[in-house]
């Protein structure tokens, strides 16, 4: 497929490792009538069972086809992004990196690549997901996603904005959750645990809740948050704003470990 070119009604679509939420986003691909694949190299029976339930494809050659969609744990982007230099097709990374490693990234790909990034849970009812992207081919990759639970938006300006907004937002969400841990564990460490819950009760009522789905998310998914968090600490740091919250913030995701069944 060459630069510029439409694309065409049905593809060959890679999610390569497809976990919770690529699992979710090769589901809508199917759903938009593209031939889905994914690389069962090395992979656990978990993503297998994800993958076979999503109607995905395994595929050792998953590398060829004809748009790689990258969706992994910030620390490993870049890794993939190596992994796939040699590849063809177009690269969509929607990870959750800074707007500097997304142009690393870039780089790495030689201009085969739009910058992505999922904001919101995986995508299995209408209104709940979007797919930001960004970059001179972000309105071709655009055209992938027909279906009616991912919802693409395409940002113009830079070619990294869809890494600037999936920051930004997610340093609320997640940095906020993982200051309401750090905040329990306090009153905890010093024995006022009932107080602070009583307090809460009257003056913040909807912080219980919120904490008990913190709580929650921190346990399932607080190892891959840590990565996050540092390339938000760093998205901050570019644009002279503190970058101890987030830094602080992963430091409380690391406290959690990785679940044994998503490993």
């Amino acid at each position: 497929m060459s630069a510029g070119a439409a694309i065409i009604e049905t593809m060959r679509v890679a999610v390569l490792h497809p976990g919770e939420m690529g699992a979710a986003v090769g589901a809508q691909l199917v759903s938009a009538g593209h031939e889905t694949v994914w690389d069962p190299d090395g992979r656990s029976p978990a993503t297998r069972r994800r993958a076979e339930q999503a109607g995905l494809i395994a595929d050792p050659d998953a590398r060829t086809a004809e748009v790689v969609i990258s969706v992994c744990p910030p620390s490993a982007a870049l890794e993939m992004a190596r992994s796939l230099a040699g590849t063809t097709g177009l690269v969509i990374d929607a990870n959750a990196v800074s707007p500097a490693t997304a142009l690393e990234i870039g780089e790495v790909l030689n201009g085969r690549w739009v910058d992505g990034a999922i904001v919101g849970p995986p995508p299995r009812q209408a209104g709940t997901t979007r797919l930001y992207l960004s970059g001179p081919r972000a309105e071709e990759a655009a055209e992938l996603f027909r279906g009616p639970h991912l919802e693409p938006v395409v940002l113009e300006g830079s070619p990294v904005a869809a890494s600037a907004v999936k920051m930004a937002y997610a340093a609320w969400t997640k940095g906020s959750a993982a200051l309401l841990l750090a905040t329990m564990e306090t009153a905890r460490g010093h024995g006022v645990e009932a107080a602070l819950r009583g307090e809460w009760e009257r003056s913040q009522p909807a912080l219980a809740q919120r904490l008990t789905g913190a709580e929650r998310s921190a346990r399932d998914k607080g190892w891959r948050w840590v990565g996050e968090m540092e390339e938000i600490a760093a998205t901050f740091a570019a644009v002279d704003q503190p970058d101890g919250f987030h830094r602080a913030a992963a430091e409380v995701f690391r406290r959690y470990p990785r679940p044994a069944d998503s490993a």
